[in-house]
This record gives C-alpha cells, sequence and structure tokens, in this order.
C-alpha cells in the first residue's frame, strides 16, 4: 500500500508540472520550453509511476501479507549477484542527490539563524576560500554544522532497525497532507472551484479516500513496529 501510495504521489507531482507550464511567460524558444518539459515529465514520472505500481500491487497480489520489503533478496536469493549490486548503487546514487536536496532548506534555515543571533561571530560568519581564485567559500559554523547534521541524522538512521515499517510510517503521515490535501486546496483556491459543485464533490471524495488510505498506512506501520520490537536488537536493520 505505502508502495501504490508512493506512485500516486508521482501522479500528483506529474499534474502540477503540466499545469505550471501553461504559464504564458515561459521562454519561448524553439522548441517552446514547455512542450519540452512536458514531455520530459511524461516520459519521467510515468516510468517511475509504473515501477512504484509494479512493485506495490503486483508484489502484493502475487504475495499477499507474505510479501518481502526486499522483492529482490527477500526471498533468500542473491543471484544474479550484479542485479542486486546494481540495484544497491541506484539506490545509492537516488538517495545521495534526494538528501542533499531535501536537506537544503533545513541547512540554509539554521544557517540564517544563526547568522542573525550571533552576528559578531567569526565562527558564525566568516568566509573560508579553501581554494585559490574560486568562488567556493565555507565558513566554519557551516561546516561544523552540515557534518554533525550528517552524522546525527546517519546513527539515527541506523538505531532504526524497521526499515518498512519506519518507511511506512513516514510516508503515511507525509502521504495526504502534502501530497493530496494541500495541492487539491490550492488548486481550488487558484481555480476558484464552487463549493458543491461537481469538481468540488470529486476532488473532496478523492481527498476523502487517500485520507483514509493515510490512516490505514499508519496505523498497520505502528501496529508492525510495535511486534518487531519484540525482538529489537540495536544497529541490526530488519527489511
Amino acid at each position: 500500500m505505502v508502495d501504490a501510495a508512493s506512485a500516486r504521489q508521482h501522479c500528483i507531482r506529474l499534474l502540477i508540472l503540466h499545469g505550471s507550464h501553461r504559464n504564458p511567460d515561459t521562454v519561448k524558444a524553439p522548441p517552446a520550453e514547455n512542450k519540452t518539459m512536458r514531455r520530459a515529465n511524461l516520459l519521467g514520472v510515468s516510468t517511475t509511476t509504473a515501477f512504484y505500481m509494479l512493485c506495490g500491487c503486483l508484489g502484493y497480489a502475487a504475495f499477499g501479507n507474505a510479501a518481502p520489503g526486499n522483492m529482490l533478496t527477500g526471498f533468500g536469493f542473491y543471484e544474479p549477484f550484479w542485479l542486486i549490486d546494481f540495484a544497491n548503487i541506484c539506490i545509492v546514487v537516488h538517495l545521495i542527490g534526494a538528501y542533499q536536496l531535501y536537506c537544503q532548506p533545513i541547512y540554509a534555515a539554521v544557517e540564517k539563524w544563526a547568522a542573525a543571533r550571533w552576528p559578531g561571530s567569526d565562527f558564525v560568519v566568516r568566509q573560508y576560500h579553501p581554494f585559490a581564485g574560486g568562488n567556493f567559500s565555507v565558513s566554519m559554523f557551516k561546516l561544523v554544522w552540515r557534518t554533525a547534521f550528517v552524522a546525527v541524522s546517519t546513527v539515527l538512521a541506523i538505531l532504526m532497525p524497521f526499515f518498512n515499517a519506519i518507511l511506512g510510517l513516514l510516508g503515511a503521515l507525509a502521504f495526504w497532507p502534502l501530497t493530496v490535501y494541500f495541492p487539491v486546496e490550492m488548486y481550488k483556491r487558484q481555480s476558484k472551484v464552487e463549493r458543491f459543485s461537481k469538481k468540488w464533490v470529486v476532488l473532496q471524495s478523492l481527498s476523502f479516500t487517500c485520507f483514509a488510505v493515510t490512516v490505514a498506512v499508519t496505523v498497520a506501520s505502528v501496529q508492525g513496529i510495535t511486534q518487531s520490537l519484540n525482538n529489537y536488537v540495536p544497529f541490526k536493520t530488519k527489511l
């Protein structure tokens, strides 16, 4: 269910990006930038959605509740080794980029707060240029703070041994508000959808259905975490 819900997140992104490309201020280059990006989004997001749906829907249809967390190694088979290694490399590449992307707002907020709190501190505001002639600069606070953040988040991730249950809980908590509720509400405000109109009823029904999915996945994830705590071993991940 978590994988299927994650697939729907990519569908929403596709619709949002598709709508944003209708902006008349888009650069009019031959071919038009909005048309090029629409094709790229359609291909990329559709492919990602298809893979999520294959794992989430077909895996559950084939194995039910016995579906393993890792479809490649969950049955005890580790051959061919090259396929497992390639999948792990793809995960690493994906998460490195995602980690950098999603952490930037946290970094920026803390560094902005520290600069306003201690404007006269060399540790916080003084910039160093490690490469002569380059534009890259870094403060000691930025170096220490970002390193500590990565170290602490890594340790916390290792301490969470129930990978699928934790992932399901986090995904469930973020799924409805971020992927469904806020985009739907923004669309209704922007398009001025009238209350109790046909479109309004459809959007409200969609939001309620996805909220029910969020509640179900949250309950299931909490139940899975509770069961797994009975044989919890620190620093030993279980799918």
